[in-house]
């Protein structure tokens, strides 16, 4: 593992481009790669398409061109240009993503103003937020996630994160990715509240061709990519495309247990292509993709302490820390760290065997029927597979007794639990297995001279588990072989004697335990809807869509708790019970259902009053299903749909007088009811259980900002690009919770009136310069580039909204991360002296700056301590690509 370059992959590297250079020179490959740069023509570009990446693509197309090339996206189900589009839409190439090393959803946000990353259980279960939508754990996406017109497969887990996003090996062989703002309920087949994700991969065409690619990075990155491109017949055409990468992690482990790092990267997937012109009139397209991650998964950094009574000077100190003990011990580890000189990326992940093993594929068939000229018919169907499997200690501690003050050794002599708590599949199970199968009939087709364009559609969604899942964590347990729960409750021994040294007959105080839970989750989805335009003069345009949505979300699990001996009086065996003891009779199992069915809409005007300059105004309803969160109190395992009422006006604006270029600024407010909230439950006093979280519906909200994106090509060659984004989120009100589960209570003071949203910064500015030098053809393209991106500060928790938990921890308020500024750049030389090479090197976080990505929150009442994810350092590379026949 290392921060650098090893000298191995550079000189195997070096060997390479030499001999691509030989065969390059020897045979000319006749690819737009290969082409003279003034003959070139670029990929893509607008302001909303690039403005947030810094295009070296663009800058390409500007010194070869007077024209700015258009962007054609999908936004509304039909090929458009981007301009013409009355969407809020940033969009990239693959040029963009491959000079940005982006290569995970969190990548993606960094770089695209609106959106937002929630990687609380990994970079590998990454979820988007846009516009201060956020998904939490056990809900569905507020931001809907698609490859090729098709949702994300499922992935539930029982507790955690998984699927329905972009996983790993996405990012290689794409037209484009297009983040589309606002809810987009009525066309796409999930619905969602902030928007759309969508990837587009490239198509097969009747043109040989393909490129060889090798990379290589600090932390000994190595990746590799390919591409062939091939006609088979004049009627079918195929394309086959793999990416691998694999790096170690940035995250040291100096706990001594477990692997040497986390937050590693090690994927293969592949994607095959097939195009078959069945008749003059119909083509059938297939796609059939392959992925599977396996790294050692994601551990947080321990962070904070409460450190009541960590250094006792009395009696009664040592009194207040034993009520502290979380904080205790965890200022223990923090201490004994800040002795070895931990550095910022040094945590503590003491687990044995940590894996975080992801796979998927998934077939995609479309047929599209031109039955006449104004009437398309066209048939989406897919069928995937999700797995994952997940041992992870999550959070990163390793208390050790010999970490603490002299008076709690003697104490604790009977020994600490290393780890706070951990996410483990049960023996033989995985985290998530499940099938999705999905559905759509389209039509698509114009009337009244073509006046009138509409869709209309029905889409169904099945998704049920391949074999049933489970997550079996330990709680302040100390165990040597979880799988069998050989376990130990130290903790439970010590209160327990220390109890009865003032009572004899005190009760045994359980503490440490072992939560199993296994089950099947089960999706059902139904939607038909349709939308249409109409051109009421040939400037003015007004549209309205309209869409029902039926979802059906089923969970039947078992859920045991196991605690463990802490005197005489409960033998010497574990004691399993019934984590809901309603459900004994059952043997535990409950089953739960929770059905939700609302219209969605949309309803926007456009107009065009010059050419070239777009004006527009609309209305939407998003709803978000409800759905089943199974380790929530009794009372909270169901919750209902929210919904949100969205305003937006937008202005699109491309020019080519003075300098070229486009600007595009939009509008919005959105109202937000009946909203998802997770909600965190204290165990009361000796009840046999562990803090836990529900969602429930309990606060309204309300969203304004406005976005603006802008592309300036001032002379051949320079291209500027601005993007910004306003964001201004509030809770407008907040209705009490409580449970009437006897083994919990409601975490007090969580979420108050007038506090922003997770996730949602309130400025967030992205400008990016791009310079091709004005060079002989015969030495080829160089560009320069830089991207700057600032992300100003933005809530993760709301838990320190609690005055007490605030002034325990020092005053910090740990659920704000601080504001960060990125660099990020690249160098590329295409066509290196005429051949049909390309060399590049890239890098992120040029200036090395750490920065928090999420802090969860867990400093409640119960606990005081707190963990975060922490953000890439500075990552670099060097990248080659060799190019044959026309790609």
């Amino acid at each position: 593992m290392g921060s650098s370059i090893s000298k191995g992959k550079l000189c195997a590297l070096t060997v390479g481009l030499l001999a691509c250079s030989t065969a390059g020179a020897q045979e000319p490959a006749t690819s737009e790669a290969s082409q003279p740069a003034a003959e070139q023509t670029a990929p893509a570009a607008s302001a909303t398409a690039d403005a947030a990446t810094g295009t070296e693509a663009t800058g390409s197309a500007a010194a070869a061109s007077d024209e700015l090339p258009e962007v054609i996206v999908t936004a509304r189900r039909v090929e458009e240009k981007l301009q013409d589009v009355p969407i809020s839409i940033t969009v990239f190439n693959q040029d963009q993503l491959s000079k940005r090393n982006v290569v995970s959803a969190t990548d993606l946000a960094n770089f695209t103003p609106s959106l937002s990353s929630n990687n609380n259980f990994g970079n590998e279960n990454t979820t988007f937020a846009i516009r201060g939508f956020v998904q939490d754990a056990g809900t569905a996406p507020s931001v809907g996630t698609y490859f090729a017109d098709v949702v994300a497969p499922r992935g539930p887990t029982q507790g955690t994160t998984a699927g329905d996003g972009v996983g790993p090996g996405s990012f290689f062989d794409l037209e484009n990715v297009q983040v589309l703002k606002g809810p987009q309920g009525t066309l796409f087949g999930r619905n969602t509240t902030g928007g759309a994700v969508l990837l587009v991969p490239k198509k097969p065409t009747s043109e040989f061709g393909g490129y060889l690619e090798d990379s290589i990075g600090n932390y000994d990155m190595h990746r590799m990519q390919g591409v062939v491109n091939a006609p088979l017949s004049n009627s079918a055409r195929f394309r086959l495309a793999f990416d691998h990468q694999a790096r170690d992690g940035y995250l040291n482990n100096i706990s001594g247990v477990g692997p040497d790092a986390f937050n590693d990267v090690n994927y293969d997937a592949v994607r095959a292509s097939l195009v078959l012109d069945l008749s003059e009139n119909v083509e059938n397209y297939t796609i059939a993709s392959y992925s599977k991650s396996d790294t050692n998964g994601s551990v947080q950094k321990l962070i904070a302490c409460n450190p009541a009574g960590a250094d006792p000077q009395s009696q009664a100190d040592v009194g207040t820390g034993l009520g502290n003990f979380f904080g205790v011990f965890s200022c223990g580890q923090l201490d004994r760290e800040k002795a070895q000189g931990a550095g910022f990326y040094d945590v503590e992940g003491a687990a044995d065997d940590p894996i975080s093993r992801i796979t998927q594929w998934q077939v995609i068939n479309t047929t599209t029927w031109i039955a006449r000229d104004d009437l398309t018919v066209k048939n989406i169907a897919s069928y995937a597979e999700f797995t994952d499997l997940q041992r992870s200690p999550l959070f990163g501690t390793n208390w050790q007794v010999s970490d603490l003050s002299p008076a709690y050794q003697g104490i604790f002599a009977g020994g600490i639990p290393s780890l706070f708590t951990g996410i483990f599949a049960p023996p033989g199970l995985k985290s998530a297995d499940q099938s999705t199968y999905t559905e759509e009939v389209q039509l698509q087709g114009a009337a009244f001279d073509s006046r009138l364009t509409y869709q209309a559609g029905v889409y169904l969604e099945w998704s049920d588990p391949l074999s049933k899942v489970g997550n079996q964590s330990s709680q302040l347990a100390s165990c040597t072989d979880l799988a069998t729960f050989q376990c130990t409750d130290p903790l439970g021994a010590t209160f327990t004697a220390l109890a009865r040294m003032q009572d004899a007959n005190a009760p045994d105080t359980n503490i440490g335990a072992v939560n199993y839970t296994v089950g099947e989750t089960s999706y059902r989805d139904q939607g038909v809807y349709t939308q249409a335009t109409y051109a009421i003069t040939d400037q003015f345009k007004a549209t309205g869509g309209l869409r029902y949505t039926w979802d059906k979300q089923t969970n039947d699990a078992v859920r045991r708790t196991t605690i463990f001996p802490v005197s005489a009086d409960q033998g010497t065996n574990p004691i399993t019970i019934c984590t809901d003891p309603g459900t004994t009779a059952n043997g535990c199992r409950n089953k739960l259902e929770e059905k939700s069915s609302k219209p969605t809409w949309m309803i926007d005007f456009d107009y065009t009053p010059v050419q070239d300059v777009l004006t527009y105004a609309k209305y939407a309803r998003g709803y978000r299903a409800g759905g089943v969160f199974s380790n929530a109190p009794v009372d909270k395992r169901t919750f209902n749909p929210e919904k949100v009422d969205n305003y937006e006006i937008g202005f699109k604006t491309s020019f080519d007088k003075i300098v070229r270029g486009t600007f595009n600024v939009a509008a919005f407010y959105n109202n937000f009811t009946n909203q998802q909230l997770q909600i965190g439950f204290n165990a009361r006093d000796n009840a046999p259980v562990s803090p836990t979280t529900g969602i429930v519906n309990a606060g309204k909200s309300r969203i304004y900002g406005a976005e603006v994106e802008s592309t300036l090509v001032p002379t051949k060659g320079l291209t500027f690009q601005l993007s910004y984004t306003y964001l201004n989120t509030s809770i407008r009100s907040i209705d009490p919770v409580s449970t009437d589960d006897p083994n919990y209570e409601a975490q007090v003071s969580q979420i108050a009136k007038g506090s922003p949203l997770v996730l949602s910064p309130k400025n967030k500015l992205s400008i990016a310069g791009n310079y091709v030098l004005p060079l002989e053809r015969s030495i080829g393209q160089v560009s320069l580039g830089l991207n700057y991106i600032y992300t100003a500060q933005q809530t993760t928790s709301y838990t320190y909204q609690n005055p007490a938990i605030l002034a325990a921890l020092g005053g910090t308020n740990y659920g704000v991360l601080a504001s960060r500024n990125l660099l990020n750049g690249n160098i590329s030389w295409d066509q290196i002296a005429g051949t049909a090479l390309d060399l590049s090197v890239f890098a992120t976080n040029l200036t090395g700056e750490k920065y928090y990505q999420f802090v969860p929150g867990l400093a409640s009442l119960q606990t005081g301590l707190e963990f975060a994810t922490l953000g890439e350092p500075r990552m670099y590379g060097l990248r080659l690509r060799y190019s044959f026949g026309d790609i």
